[in-house]
């Protein structure tokens, strides 16, 4: 095996990842599993670590601002840094920048809360949030993950996807009920998206939370492609049906905006 020889730290295999890299990347991937956050001992028992090795990583993170610890809990949780470093770039300009000021438009037309989500493996996050202007709203927050055939903003990727795409996600996805209203077979999910496709957005009639409907649009790229969906979210009683096609023009304008300032 192919080996380079470093000065500082002599011989290192190059086609083995660093043991200290991978268990510190174990760590965060164990504290992002878990909204609430894990305590130093959670971290060892989950991770295989040392306690030694957790506590010494988690300093490191903590000083670089990755994790934050919630003292009153001992609770380790990640910070939205890791989203910060890693925006998605389209031509170099970051994503959220460019959606910055459709999101408020958006907001500002539907007075509800506003979303900006990508997709990050099987799931959407959350990547970017404006708070609605109503007395009560319903609020995510960023770096959320959810399912991507359950919400709006998920289904909008979705349905803009390739068939070859499209397929390979169903055949990696086990679909679940979240709702009576979720849907959680392939036949009824493409039914979805072929009207998805010909309005040009999406609805979610409470299937991902007993309460709560959202419309989505998809922003593309210059090949037509969807790097992420912005939604309006809304108590259901705010969001009547005769309410989605109007709320839909709107997400598609504001996906169009984002586009067009990703394409400049």
């Amino acid at each position: 095996m192919a080996s380079t020889l470093d000065p500082q730290i002599g011989t290192v295999d190059k086609d083995l990842p660093a043991p200290t890299v991978s268990k510190a990347m174990a760590i965060i991937e164990a504290i992002g599993r878990h909204a609430n956050g894990m305590t130093q001992a959670e971290i060892v028992q989950q991770t295989g670590c040392s306690a030694n090795l957790v506590y010494r990583v988690l300093c490191t993170l903590v000083v670089l601002g990755y994790v934050e610890r919630r003292d009153e809990y001992r609770r380790y949780v990640l910070t939205n840094r890791l989203i910060e470093v890693c925006h998605p770039r389209i031509s170099e300009k970051s994503l959220v920048a460019c959606a910055h000021s459709s999101l408020l438009w958006l907001r500002d037309r539907s007075r509800e809360t506003v979303q900006l989500m990508i997709p990050v493996g099987r799931k959407g996050v959350v990547l970017e949030q404006v708070s609605g202007l109503e007395a009560v709203q319903v609020m995510g927050r960023v770096g959320m993950q959810v399912p991507l055939y359950s919400c709006s903003p998920g289904k909008a990727i979705l349905a803009f996807l390739s068939e070859s795409e499209q397929e390979d996600w169903f055949n990696n996805t086990k679909l679940k009920s979240f709702t009576r209203n979720t849907k959680t077979t392939r036949e009824a999910l493409l039914k979805d998206f072929r009207q998805i496709r010909r309005r040009g957005y999406a609805e979610d009639w409470e299937e991902g939370l007993e309460g709560i409907r959202c419309v989505a649009a998809p922003v593309l790229d210059a090949h037509q492609r969807p790097v992420g969906a912005i939604t309006v979210m809304s108590p259901a009683k705010r969001l009547p049906q005769q309410r989605f096609v109007e709320v839909g023009q709107w997400c598609i304008e504001a996906a169009k905006r984002t586009r067009e300032e990703l394409l400049k």
